[in-house]
């Protein structure tokens, strides 16, 4: 009898505290510093920061803002062959196509990527590393301070693997079906 109620409140401890950064599934320090790095890599390819290579933009939805340009690439990256998937979020009252056109800088409020990595990086989730960055390269964090870098939001009912796994073709990618697996 002892031991059913020491499992239960066991069970009951390890349930109420929240998972430690280290065993989180994003914003950890391997996650970050891949993350910077990755935005540094950007910069020099332009496809973020200064002078970067422009889209069309096109209207979008929330989480990602109103207006939105998206770039894919194939790259290297760390040793890792992957397709990367960058997407600029604009945002400002009355925002217009040609706004974005006109002044991109002005308007841009954050850069979410996906960076399909190896084969063994997340499996489950076709393997995507996903980051959340300010205009300026920061990586931003959600509402209780965990850094968006990662396997952001696994497990979890909302947040970026949860969304994107509602993609047609099981790819994680809304726009089109080219990394179906």
């Amino acid at each position: 009898m002892k031991f059913p109620l020491i499992s239960a409140i066991s069970t009951t401890l390890i349930l109420s505290f929240p998972a430690s950064a280290e065993t989180m599934p994003f914003g950890d320090t391997e996650s970050v510093n891949y993350a910077k790095d990755l935005w540094s890599f950007m910069e020099r390819k332009h496809l973020v920061g200064v002078d970067p290579i422009i889209t069309r933009p096109y209207q979008g939805a929330p989480p990602h803002g109103m207006i939105l340009e998206l770039l894919e690439v194939p790259v290297t990256f760390k040793g890792t062959k992957g397709d990367l998937v960058v997407k600029r979020n604009y945002g400002g009252d009355g925002l217009s196509i040609d706004d974005v056109i006109n002044n991109p800088q002005k308007y841009l409020k954050a850069v979410t990527i996906m960076f399909k990595r190896d084969d063994m990086y997340d499996p489950n989730n076709q393997n995507w590393f996903y980051v959340k960055y300010a205009a300026n390269g920061k990586i931003l964090t959600n509402p209780k301070g965990a850094k968006l870098a990662g396997r952001v939001a696994k497990g979890m009912p909302t947040g970026c693997i949860a969304c994107h796994a509602s993609a047609e073709g099981n790819d994680f990618i809304f726009n089109h079906d080219r990394y179906k697996p």
